[in-house]
């Protein structure tokens, strides 16, 4: 006998629903990072979830985790077209950039935010649909752009109220440089093959770079004596890594060469970034970006200099949580409650009339007497109650009732007061204003 079909349905693994009130406190974060990043100059982008699934092979390269292991990748149905859920965000701006002829047009200064999906394990602040918001910049070339999108998290960090975010910087140079340095750096871990772990050997022919990265305390220890890219570095890219850290420094950033930063993503070349916390396990990475100066080409557009970074989404919110940086969801205004149809109907008008003033009213519906009512206006945390009865709509009047301050009782007031009065007897609209926009 099959179960209910309640039972049966849920949603899949690794792929969560964000709820009230969790639901509102990312709505929050989402504007608050909107904000900072149009105070910057960046301009909105929308991009699909599902891209042409050669977009990601040749872009975020064939011998990568995120490419072989990771994507959700089907073919159309309808025309037999190899598509994918979009594992990660740059790629797709950057076609876009290309078929829309964006570059052309001018520097251009993107945001974007929204779903990513890759197939992995579950665990906490990794999950198989994740969100990220994501700013990539096209048409500059100059250390300028790079420290300027470091400069815009810092700031980010200030305004949601992180503490205890660090910064941790390499560079990754120019193909020929890393071709040099992937030669040595093979040679090297050859002769260590018995004491590196499967994945390590896995990677040592297709991808030796990421090894640098590895998790392994062992392997970790292997690859302190290896060959180090940064001293494999032409003056120009050595240039433009002095230059980054020089803007940093003027600024008073504080951050750390880490020489084993690499990313995981094959079209990052010079400069590259992240902002770690230890406040979140395994998962410690918040943020993540650098320079990425040929994936226009190697995706048949003109050769135009880019960088940018992407922010995960659910483990900035767990930050927030775990340092109190999320303020409690705001409760509406005003309950508004209704008995009878004379009051119904003046209920929805009176309702109206108090949002286009800004008041967030919160209509009650579904019938009931006013002490259920009542008691589901105290229960939504509502300021006050205006309570609409027959008699009060015959002479076009409310009443209202504060439910937080005992002393204010109850008082009875026309309808085209009734604005004016609670913005000027009830709330202090400077405060209010500031609740709304302030914090997380």
């Amino acid at each position: 006998m099959s179960q209910p079909l309640s039972q049966r349905l849920q949603s899949v693994r690794g792929m969560n629903d964000i709820l009230p009130p969790e639901a509102e406190h990312w709505a929050r974060l989402e504007a608050a990072v909107i904000a900072c990043l149009e105070a910057y100059g960046y301009k909105p982008i929308r991009l699909p979830i599902v891209e042409p699934t050669p977009l990601f092979t040749r872009a975020i390269g064939e011998v990568t985790d995120i490419v072989e292991k990771e994507m959700y990748s089907f073919v159309d149905s309808l025309n037999g077209e190899e598509l994918t859920l979009r594992p990660e965000g740059t790629a797709g701006c950057a076609r876009a950039v290309i078929q829309h002829g964006l570059a052309n047009q001018s520097t251009q200064r993107l945001y974007y935010l929204g779903p990513m999906f890759r197939h992995e394990r579950p665990q906490k602040g990794r999950y198989r649909q994740f969100h990220q918001i994501g700013a990539e910049v096209f048409g500059l070339a100059g250390p300028d752009v790079d420290a300027e999108l470091i400069l815009l998290t810092r700031r980010l960090w200030r305004d949601l109220g992180l503490v205890g975010m660090r910064l941790q910087l390499n560079s990754l140079g120019q193909p020929e440089e890393r071709a040099r340095h992937r030669a040595d750096l093979i040679a090297y871990l050859e002769g260590f093959a018995a004491s590196l772990d499967e994945d390590a050997r896995r990677r040592l022919q297709s991808n030796p770079l990421r090894i640098l990265d590895s998790k392994n305390p062992q392997v970790r220890e292997i690859c302190a004596g290896a060959p180090r890219l940064l001293e494999y570095l032409g003056a120009e890219s050595l240039a433009h890594f002095a230059g980054v850290q020089r803007i940093l420094r003027d600024a008073g950033v504080e951050f750390d060469i880490n020489p084993r930063l690499v990313r995981g993503l094959d079209y990052y070349n010079r400069g590259v970034f992240e902002w770690v916390t230890d406040k979140l396990g395994a998962q410690g990475t918040v943020c993540a970006g650098g320079r990425y100066d040929g994936l226009v080409a190697q995706l048949g557009g003109k050769p135009t200099p880019a960088c940018g970074f992407a922010l995960g989404v659910e483990r900035l919110m767990a930050l927030c949580a775990a340092q109190d940086g999320m303020a409690a969801p705001s409760p509406p205004e005003v309950y508004l409650a209704h008995q009878g149809e004379a009051a119904g109907r003046l209920a929805f008008r009176v309702a109206e009339m108090l949002r286009d003033t800004g008041v967030k009213t919160l209509l009650h519906c579904g019938g009931g007497g006013f002490k259920a009512q009542m008691k589901k206006a105290d229960g939504a945390g509502a300021a006050f109650a205006v309570i609409i009865g027959d008699d009060e709509a015959s002479s076009d009047e409310v009443q209202l009732k504060s439910l937080r301050e005992a002393t204010t009782g109850q008082r009875r007031v026309r309808v085209d007061a009734l604005p004016g009065l609670i913005h000027e007897h009830f709330f202090n609209d400077t405060a209010r204003k500031e609740d709304k926009h302030g914090g997380i």
